[in-house]
């Protein structure tokens, strides 16, 4: 037998002057018999592993996640999402032809105040003169509001400023609402003079 044969063979060359340590490093040959029992065995382990690694469980189907969309979503009454208005057509729209849609009565006057200062007097300052607080560590400092240039802007014009921004002063389209910001251009027209 194969062992026997084997175990034979190890004595016999335990026995000789380089025997001892190296007997087990020399190169065994597998005869025709062995190589095909170990095909079969790593064909065997590779099917038993497979079918082990595709067991039915924890089917990715079966769970809820994979059908959250199949609910009917709730019926929305009319004007939940908005359609138009937004800040794309102000780009698309020469400013200087955008009226104001406020008139500079005291309550809208009072409102561009109060949005300016919460808004814009971190930078511009209460009086718009560029000497805001956050606004003095600026290199140069922010625009003057109350310059002859920035008045010389149009309504529209201001309104996409403050709507888009320009340079280093940020868009606040989507921070300040729209009536807010036609209130504050009523503020800057408001400050000349102070």
């Amino acid at each position: 037998m194969w062992i026997a044969k084997n175990r034979e063979e190890l004595v016999a060359q335990s026995q000789g002057p380089e025997a001892r340590g190296v007997w087990f490093m020399k190169e065994r040959r597998m005869g025709k018999g062995e190589r095909g029992l170990g095909v079969v065995f790593c064909v065997g382990f590779a099917f038993l592993a497979g079918g082990l690694l595709g067991c039915d469980y924890a089917r990715m189907k079966d769970q809820e996640s994979v059908r959250t969309y199949e609910t009917k979503l709730p019926s929305m009454p009319s004007g939940t999402v908005p359609i138009e208005g937004g800040v794309l057509w102000i780009s698309s729209v020469d400013p200087k032809e955008i009226p104001n849609p406020l008139k500079p009565e005291p309550q809208n006057l009072q409102r561009g105040k109060e949005a300016f200062k919460n808004f814009c007097s971190m930078c511009h300052g209460l009086r718009g003169d560029g000497r805001g607080t956050v606004g003095q560590s600026f290199h140069p400092l922010p625009t003057d509001l109350r310059s002859q240039w920035v008045q010389a802007l149009s309504d529209g014009e201001l309104f996409k400023i403050i709507s888009l921004g320009s340079r280093r002063s940020p868009p606040l389209a989507h921070t300040i609402s729209e009536e807010d910001r036609w209130a504050i251009v009523l503020h800057l027209r408001a400050l000349v003079g102070t």
